[in-house]
């Protein structure tokens, strides 16, 4: 009888390295946070209105595949882009990555224009906000997914269950063509972490009053669970997949899937521990779950997911996108990018991003304001955009009416929230949707 070889970190780095590609493409997981018209409460799981009936109603009229857990339904599928719920019922789209943005624009609106009207029917709307702006975690229930319910329970941070069930976000996807390009854009990227949360920050109302915070969003993160969220290492100190990869090994597991069950870790062991104990057999797929269990503000797979951005609309997801595109698919830009950084180290970036949350771009690095730094990010991301000559640099328009004036879509809501809307829940909401 053969024996079954261990898990290496070999079979692991090839993830990475198989990722390495010379065409290199965006992708964006645009999650939205979908509340009753009527009531503004958040949209349950399992009730004649909610969001598992409004699932099975558009695979039906639009010929979508489900994907279940335990017989659930937790999401559709069509080809290669999917609907799927986070813990709370947020949607999210996750699209097949593009050559342009203008194609992810097309496809995100072409799935709008056919979810509407089975929304609209279920007196749904999906929201362009960071946090849920009326319900609170307290009377949101996880959708029945076995891994969810083993991760709040887990979760050790103070709001961890407002990052589940309350929060979502607009994540960016950049492809890499070398473990070097991989590990430099990987850096750049996590410098800007901290600006890009500050730039989009759009989360200040919750559970119907302001909060003091511009990204609530943002704040809950900064509470879940520092072994898995956060910087991976100092940034500059990541010098290789390897060592990305050593920081995942390190960190405590949650759980891992055998013959269709969920067994429990619950942070005994870490995933190094888990491979080299005689008791499991470790396999390539519970690393890939296990690094999906892992939530660094950009996390490295076999392309790089930069995760830190609240939600936003008009317009202003394609700003992201259009950023992060003009800065890392440009040589020039990147080192741009660097020059502008050099005089800062992981504590400036780390102490900023501490400050984001309550203070967006007026947060401080250094003897700088953020919504200086912010500008000049947007200027190398413009340049190099109109270099690449795609006509991208278009998409940056709806972010510059805030950054130019250094302000935030947190700025105009706090604004308008104590003055015309007069705290009006429902003309938030209606703002927003």
């Amino acid at each position: 009888m053969q024996t079954k070889e261990k898990l290496g970190k070999k079979e692991i780095l090839d993830l990475f390295k198989n990722g390495c590609k010379p065409d290199c493409q965006i992708g964006i997981e645009y999650e939205r946070l979908p509340i009753f018209s009527v009531t503004s409460k958040a949209v349950d799981y399992g009730s004649e209105f909610g969001i598992c009936n409004f699932l099975r109603t558009f695979a039906k009229e639009e010929n979508w595949d489900y994907i279940t857990d335990d017989y659930n339904i937790i999401g559709l599928k069509q080809e290669h882009d999917t609907i799927t719920l986070e813990p709370g019922c947020q949607v999210e789209l996750s699209l097949k990555p593009e050559k342009s943005i203008l194609q992810i624009q097309n496809k995100v609106e072409t799935l709008d224009k056919l979810m509407n009207p089975i929304l609209d029917k279920f007196g749904i709307s999906l929201l362009g906000y960071g946090v849920s702006p009326f319900s609170t975690h307290k009377s949101i229930n996880l959708i029945p997914k076995k891994r969810y319910k083993l991760m709040a329970k887990y979760l050790w941070g103070i709001l961890s269950d407002v990052m589940m069930k309350e929060t979502a976000g607009v994540q960016c996807c950049i492809d890499f063509e070398s473990e070097e390009d991989a590990i430099e854009k990987f850096k750049i990227a996590n410098k800007l972490v901290p600006f890009m949360t500050a730039m989009f920050a759009n989360s200040p109302i919750r559970g119907g009053v302001e909060t003091g915070y511009k990204s609530f969003r943002a704040l809950s993160w900064l509470n879940t669970d520092n072994d898995r969220c956060g910087f991976v290492g100092q940034i500059d100190n990541i010098e290789s997949f390897e060592e990305y990869v050593d920081n995942v090994l390190e960190t405590p597991m949650i759980f891992f899937n055998r013959n269709n069950d969920v067994v429990p870790i619950n942070g005994k062991i870490n995933f190094e521990e888990f491979m080299n104990n005689s008791e499991y057999d470790a396999e390539l797929e519970d690393f890939e779950l296990h690094a999906n269990l892992y939530f660094p503000e950009v996390r490295l797979r076999n392309f790089i997911e930069i995760r830190n951005q609240d939600c936003v609309g008009n317009g202003l997801q394609y700003s992201i996108l259009a950023i992060y595109k003009g800065i890392l698919y440009g040589k020039t830009a990147m080192q741009e990018i660097k020059d502008l950084f050099k005089e800062f180290d992981y504590r400036d970036f780390s102490e900023l991003r501490y400050n984001v949350p309550k203070s967006a771009l007026n947060a401080q690095i250094k003897k700088y304001y953020a919504k200086d730094i912010a500008k000049e990010i947007l200027y190398i991301a413009e340049k190099s955009l109109i270099e690449q000559n795609t006509g991208e640099e278009k998409y940056l328009d709806a972010i510059k009416e805030y950054t130019l004036e250094g302000i935030c879509p947190a700025d105009v809501i706090i604004r308008n929230w104590n003055g015309l809307w007069n705290k009006d829940i429902k003309k938030l909401i209606k703002y927003v949707s």
